[in-house]
């Protein structure tokens, strides 16, 4: 059985996060560190854009200065997400191409197992689901309703998977600050309930961050068949990660312009 490395950053600002998850894809691209777990959460909430989004076209920019939430561009695609700090708990993995299904769906469905038997481990019946066509989609339902959402990205040798679980969202603040394909924000409470749920809800009580990491935990080695080992970022990540967050994930021109 192999090991990976397993890293609890706990609470960061969005542009550390964003920063130090490319900064461990950029290590494991040369090869300088092991495949990697990460778990973190965001302080203060956040919204995070798909690489190619138009921030006007997806977030009342007024309304996230108005309430302190932070806005950043992630490095991988897919859609704005809504990470609440009361509530959200974030994983990467970051891993060798090799160890991966070549194509993108099967990657999504080898890599989100994980999740999958990491909710079994809470007690619940989790799958991943299904879009129009058939394909499987890094979106994650118990019950017909997301908890989960995933987006990747790929250098030559290695790729960074990144997903959110939702313990508990506020999902008033995020129909107030996603437009989710609207003109306008404000998509109807009633609508967004039917379509995502969170841990809380699911299982009748609240959980806590450190036992949702440990049940991911378990679900990650059982579904990569690996052993996670808790360690720290290396000095050259940490410097990396630094560099990156001035130079690159506070800047208006990543997080603005497209």
């Amino acid at each position: 059985m192999t090991e990976w490395r397993l890293i609890r950053t706990g609470f960061k600002d969005a542009f550390t996060i964003m920063a130090t998850d490319e900064a461990i894809l950029n290590s494991r691209s040369k090869g300088t560190v092991p495949n990697t777990v990460r778990f973190y959460q965001w302080k203060p909430s956040a919204v995070s854009l798909g690489f190619s989004q138009q921030v006007d076209e997806e977030v009342d920019v007024e309304s996230c200065r108005r309430l302190g939430i932070d806005i950043v561009r992630r490095p991988t695609g897919g859609g704005a997400v809504f990470h609440d700090s009361a509530g959200e708990l974030t994983y990467s993995i970051v891993t060798g191409l090799e160890t991966v299904p070549s194509d993108l769906i099967s990657s999504y469905d080898y890599l989100c197992r994980g999740v999958v038997l990491g909710c079994r481990e809470l007690g619940l019946e989790a799958q991943l689901s299904f879009d129009e066509k058939g394909r499987q989609c890094p979106n994650i339902t118990i019950q017909g309703m997301k908890i989960s959402g995933g987006a990747q990205t790929r250098t030559r040798k290695a790729l960074l998977q990144h997903g959110t679980i939702l313990l508990d969202s506020n999902l008033e603040t995020m129909t107030e600050i996603l437009k989710m394909g609207r003109s306008k924000a404000c998509m109807p409470i009633e609508k967004l309930r039917e379509k995502v749920t969170t841990l809380r809800k699911m299982l009748g009580k609240p959980v806590s961050f450190k036992e949702v990491e440990d049940c991911l935990k378990t679900g990650f080695e059982k579904a990569l068949n690996m052993k996670l080992s808790t360690q720290d970022l290396s000095s050259n990540e940490l410097e990396l990660s630094s560099k990156l967050r001035f130079q690159k994930y506070t800047t208006n021109d990543w997080n603005f312009t497209r």
